[in-house]
């Protein structure tokens, strides 16, 4: 695909919209999801921190499009999902995730996670072998705060959210806007989503501060460079250069040292781009996807016969 044909289809509407669904994967905890159906191999999509399923509408779309089923999903506290007091640790919202994997009937999907949510697949990954054929790691899951933060007081004091409760959505799109030119309106959108908007036009962050913090305090524990080594699956990186020259470094040294230390480990650069590649760039991103299956990287289930035709058969093509 083209530069120009990929900057045209950023700005598309889009055009497979998802259904909505709903599943309880805990005692008292649903998780509300997009849906997009299809034949080939399923694709899963976990947002980032403090954001909601409909930022990988454009990326679930395109996917849809070549044939695979979808499903995005929000995770507990986030968007639409239930919003338990608890279970914001990292083996609880994997546990949510393999229950849905499960309930859905999605096999062995490819589990693409952004920012946070690429360190939930990564756990997801690691504490249920075999649940998935791969994951992708959209910018996130590589780099352990703890290297950056020598403290959780200094991690909290950096990367603590503002408090945007009572500020005019109004105000929020108008900054969306012009933070953001070149995204398409259904990325702002999406993004409005983390928000419920109040009678009198006022906002408040459907992720709780309390709760915020809490998944906060868990990344900055967290250590993907431990754990990627350890991922029976393969893993596809796609990290973005946003220009911020200290994050990039650290992430170009934390990829470098995963392709190292890990067996199937594939990196995907994109620059320049925004952290949320997903919305900036979908169908450049959901490109890297489709070829990473195409070519084999992501490969075929031994125990699903219709996946072991001739790979010269058109008919086996994903990207069909």
């Amino acid at each position: 695909m083209s530069v120009a044909e990929i900057q045209a289809a950023e700005s598309t509407p889009l055009p497979l919209p998802p259904r909505e669904g709903r599943v309880g994967v805990a005692d008292g905890v649903d998780l509300a999801f997009l849906r997009w159906d299809g034949a080939g191999v399923p694709f899963l999509l976990v947002h980032g921190l403090a954001s909601n399923a409909r930022l990988w509408e454009g990326v679930g779309a395109a996917l849809a499009a070549a044939g695979h089923p979808v499903v995005a999903v929000d995770l507990r506290g986030h968007g639409r999902s239930s919003r338990p007091d608890a279970g914001y640790d990292f083996a609880t919202i994997a546990a949510d995730l393999a229950a849905l994997v499960s309930l859905l009937g999605l096999h062995r999907p490819i589990l693409a996670g952004q920012s946070w949510g690429a360190d939930v697949a990564l756990e997801t990954a690691t504490r249920f072998p075999g649940l998935l054929r791969g994951i992708v790691l959209v910018d996130g899951g590589l780099v352990d705060l703890a290297d950056r933060f020598p403290s959780w007081a200094a991690c909290r004091e950096r990367l603590a959210p503002p408090r945007l409760e009572g500020l005019p959505v109004a105000r929020i799109e108008s900054h969306l806007r012009a933070a953001h030119a070149d995204w398409a309106d259904w990325g702002i959108r999406a993004v409005l989503a983390n928000f419920e908007v109040r009678p009198d036009g006022t906002i408040t962050p459907r992720l709780s501060h309390e709760h915020h913090l809490a998944i906060l305090r868990a990344l900055w524990e967290h250590r993907p460079s431990e754990l990627l080594p350890a991922v029976g699956s393969p893993v596809l990186v796609a990290p973005a250069d946003t220009g911020d020259g200290d994050w990039t470094a650290d992430k170009r040294a934390a990829a470098d040292l995963a392709v190292r230390r890990a067996d199937r480990v594939r990196v995907r650069w994109f620059a320049p781009a925004d952290h949320d590649i997903h919305v900036q760039q979908p169908a450049a991103l959901a490109g890297v996807l489709l070829a990473a299956l195409a070519d084999g990287f992501f490969p075929a289930d031994p125990a699903d016969p219709a996946e072991q035709a001739d790979p010269a058969d058109p008919a086996r093509d994903p990207a069909r």
